[in-house]
């Protein structure tokens, strides 16, 4: 039977930024930066304008990217991070709150890193804290050139009326 920190080893290997700490990264930051978070259906991850100095990254289920709409009840789904996701990042960055509020679609499970547990693992394990920020801001530039892409899809659709290349 797997260990609690056997087992977020393991999750935290095995997501995308597994390949820039390896194994011992993993079980480093298992053992001393990481909580595994079980979230229930419609559960508040992070809430818009709080900064939670933690990012996440999604290892079961899916968490919808939410924004209040006027005059209506329910948020609008703006995006839905899936597995190897990550989210709240800038918050542990920098500490700048979330811009929107994430909560999850269904039950849902999260691998959570808190700037407070990190920090100390700068000077006992340089190597390690560089490769980890190395994954976060691959993961980061990853999103902001499906982003982009996105985008420019858009905007040539808004410019064609639907017709394809301009």
């Amino acid at each position: 039977m797997k260990t609690n920190t056997e087992e977020i080893a393991a999750l935290i290997y095995n997501a995308p930024i597994g390949k820039y700490i390896g194994e011992n990264g993993a079980k480093i930051l298992a053992e001393r930066a990481a909580q595994k978070l079980d979230l229930e259906d419609d559960e508040v991850l992070c809430e818009k304008g709080i900064s939670t100095n933690s990012f996440y990254i999604v290892t079961k289920g899916r968490l919808a990217i939410t924004s209040e709409v006027k005059d209506k009840q329910t948020p609008a789904i703006l995006h839905v991070l899936e597995k190897g996701d990550l989210v709240g990042e800038l918050s542990f960055i920098d500490g700048s709150a979330h811009a929107d509020t994430v909560r999850s679609l269904g039950s849902s499970c999260v691998i959570s890193f808190n700037k407070a547990d990190i920090d100390p693992l700068i000077n006992d394990n340089p190597e390690l804290v560089f490769n980890f920020m190395r994954a976060v801001i691959k993961r980061v530039h990853s999103t902001l050139t499906a982003i982009n892409r996105q985008q420019n899809e858009l905007l040539t659709y808004i410019q064609t009326g639907g017709r394809g290349r301009v």
